[in-house]
């Protein structure tokens, strides 16, 4: 044919590095594809009024309903963001394992979004987590590393950085408890959906502190768009709690991310009133919610005791499904 080369009868070999740059090309491509499809289920969650917890008329306590998206629990939009992150400026590249710590939630988060993206994962849990916990990430395809209950969150960081450092080639260490997109995340999202969500009325936030990414985010994006609302965080009362994910920040390793100043009040959360709490919403309000997430609404009801009027807004991470162990001991 007119315009062709003639063929020269020897075979047409693509260079090997050539072959590399289109992989990586057509690899790149379909993250990309797939982030975007994942990104539309990540965030946009429902904020319910709780009605029996409001203490006089005037005074609203709100929560959003975290688990309703992709992940299951209010750590899916640090977890995707964090991913996305690493992945678009080639830090998580072919051949390397997405490592992190984790108490769960954020665990279940990396796993469904790794699942879903062909991304090889490893965590490393505390040997204490939930039994629902462990089964669910085992199911997604984990490589877990249990590691000691005594130590809790603090040791399984330890285990992961000693990790990433010894084997670099293998790993990209993700440090959700130094990340800036872990704030990031809330900044850009969950501030600005309370604000719309509430029309504006909100007047006070409330949130424990674990990883401190969702208290630190939410209440920054909150504080650029009115400085006078009011932020409260929250702590386990004791060091020894059943708040699971939370940190008593007195005796645990601070995260890179804590930023104090933006706590206008601190409140400590006893986790037998949040258990009280769990069972009095699930039967009062329809709502089968988590220790932690109870563990919020209490700190909210504190507040909202407190005022004679006001919008409060809280964040109900993740509902009960995860943890049988809690609700044996709260059925009468």
């Amino acid at each position: 044919m007119k315009g062709l080369p003639e063929s020269t009868g020897r075979p047409f070999f693509i260079p090997h590095v050539l072959i590399m740059i289109l992989n990586r090309t057509s690899e790149t491509t379909y993250h990309r594809r797939k982030l975007t499809a994942i990104g539309h289920r990540i965030g946009s969650t429902p904020i319910h009024t709780m009605t029996s917890l409001s203490p006089k008329p005037g005074v609203e306590i709100m929560a959003k309903l975290e688990w309703e998206q992709f992940g299951g629990s209010v750590k899916a939009r640090a977890a995707y963001r964090i991913i996305r992150y690493a992945l678009t400026t080639g830090r998580l590249r072919p051949g390397l394992r997405l490592l992190d710590a984790s108490s769960g939630n954020t665990g279940i988060a990396y796993a469904s979004i790794c699942a879903a993206m062909d991304i090889p994962l490893t965590l490393c849990l505390p040997e204490n987590a939930s039994r629902e916990r462990i089964l669910i990430l085992k199911a997604l395809g984990v490589e877990l590393i249990l590691t000691s209950r005594l130590e809790g969150t603090d040791g399984a960081q330890r285990v992961a950085a000693a990790l990433a450092n010894d084997q670099p080639e293998r790993f990209y260490y993700a440090d959700q408890y130094n990340n800036p997109r872990n704030w990031q995340a809330h900044f850009y999202t969950t501030a600005k959906e309370i604000v719309e969500q509430t029309s504006g009325r909100v007047t006070h936030f409330v949130a424990g502190l674990g990883t401190t990414g969702s208290f630190t985010g939410t209440a920054r994006g909150l504080k650029c768009h009115d400085p006078s609302i009011q932020m409260t965080s929250l702590q386990p009362e004791w060091p020894m709690h059943g708040l699971e994910g939370w940190k008593h920040l007195e005796t645990a390793k601070v995260p890179g991310i804590y930023d104090p100043s933006l706590a206008d009040r601190q409140v400590e959360i006893d986790t037998g009133e949040a258990y009280d709490l769990l069972r009095f919403v699930a039967r009062r309000e329809g709502l089968l919610i988590s220790p932690s997430a109870a563990a919020n609404l209490l700190g909210a009801k504190k507040i909202a005791d407190s005022l004679s009027t006001g919008t409060i807004v809280t964040l109900l991470a993740d509902n009960g499904e995860k943890y049988s162990e809690v609700l044996s001991q709260i059925i009468d």
